[in-house]
């Protein structure tokens, strides 16, 4: 298997509450030397469409389910890959315990205003793009 075929599409959840609020994640990234901030996400498991892995994403790593859901788009992961990332807006949630993995242990729910989820999108607080660019995203429709 050449590393092209390895990647894997992914997703990844603007999870927004009645108030506005948005669910952060937040872990130490000791490669990076620091505490980042992201939003639930993760790689497609086999026969899930992109959905139902944002769905199960957000379940797994916040505790949180949705019944309103919206795409936000798409982009590719690498140009020498077909593997997309997928964005998404869930409102009407349901919060409950999360259910992390070993290597999940140290994420940490907080809720915030989307200017300050904008704001430390714009300052680096955010390891990787899809968290930022999802925010954006939602941000910007939520206001058209």
């Amino acid at each position: 298997m050449n590393d092209a075929q390895a990647v894997r599409d992914a997703a990844v959840v603007v999870a927004r509450d009645h108030d506005g609020l948005v669910a952060l994640l937040s872990a130490h990234f000791p490669a990076h030397q620091g505490d980042y901030l992201f939003i639930p996400g993760g790689r497609r498991e086999a026969g899930e469409t992109p959905e139902e892995c944002a769905r199960r994403e957000l379940r797994e790593e916040s505790g949180i389910t949705a019944t309103t859901w919206r795409p936000l788009g798409s982009y590719a992961l690498t140009v020498s890959s077909p593997a997309r990332v997928y964005l998404y807006e869930a409102r009407d949630l349901t919060c409950g315990p999360q259910q992390l993995t070993p290597t999940e242990q140290d994420f940490k729910l907080t809720w915030w205003p989307m200017p300050d989820a904008l704001h430390a999108a714009t300052h680096g607080r955010f390891l990787l793009p899809a968290g930022p660019l999802a925010l954006f995203l939602a941000d910007r429709a939520t206001h058209s």
